[in-house]
């Protein structure tokens, strides 16, 4: 096999000299001693597919301390491949849990967004006063806390889907007259909110009437569950008309 330069496998590898040595440094590649006539290291020809395998798996989320044990799994010819499922089974529950937590994070930040007058003195905004309330923290961490120990979080669809076409006696729509929007951007936190819920067609909020109109199916959802949507982050809907 053709020895060359880490010039030349940082080249072929579309990675920086300096990174190589820092896998080096990390124990993922080894090292080859200075070559006797040259007087510099020559690497065989696999550290190029070596460096491959651990950007790919930095990739999808493995540490570098789990690619480490990767690899060791790779060179040990007594190994099944059972041991690596168990490892990316293990990855993707902590992507999983990564992603519920974001989703927590989430719908903090839009409470926090539709509770703001957005105008008016620094000295009231509720989004700094509420950021003081330590409550808006615990408040996700007691999410994670009353989830069962052990148990497994379903995969999240990468976007949310429309409910199948619906029949056209089930489309129903509800008006709302909102109390608590201070400006546009509450509407279209509202509006966000409603487009959302499963079972929604259209939803057209309006700060300067005052009120929301929503198209949905009542198949899927209800007037019920939309007003509910909208109280989350703090409006009240005062009244309602179909």
């Amino acid at each position: 096999m053709r020895a060359i330069t880490i010039g030349q496998a940082a080249r072929k590898a579309g990675v920086g000299v300096e990174t190589i040595r820092f896998y080096e440094r990390r124990g993922l590649i080894e090292q080859p001693p200075k070559s006797a006539g040259a007087g510099f290291r020559v690497y065989p020809e696999d550290t190029v597919q070596r460096i491959g395998f651990i950007r790919q798996a930095q990739q999808i989320g493995f540490s570098l301390r789990e690619i480490a044990e990767l690899l060791a799994l790779r060179a040990d010819p007594a190994a099944n491949c059972s041991a690596v499922r168990e490892q990316a089974v293990a990855k993707l529950q902590q992507v999983w849990r990564k992603v519920e937590q974001l989703q927590e994070i989430g719908a903090a930040l839009e409470s926090l967004i539709a509770a703001c007058p957005g105008q008016g003195a620094l000295a009231t905004c509720s989004i700094l006063d509420r950021l003081v309330d330590a409550r808006v923290g615990d408040n996700i961490a007691a999410g994670r806390r009353d989830r069962p120990a052990g148990s497994q979080t379903a995969a999240p669809a990468a976007h949310a889907t429309r409910s199948s076409p619906a029949k056209e006696e089930d489309v129903e729509s509800l008006t709302m007259k909102i109390e608590g929007m201070h400006c546009d951007g509450c509407a279209q936190t509202i509006k966000v909110l409603l487009d959302r819920e499963p079972g929604v067609k259209t939803a057209a909020v309006s700060f300067k009437a005052g009120e929301a109109r929503v198209l949905y199916d009542a198949a899927v959802t209800s007037a019920e569950q939309l007003i509910a949507t909208v109280g989350k982050p703090g409006y009240h809907v005062v009244a309602r008309a179909p």
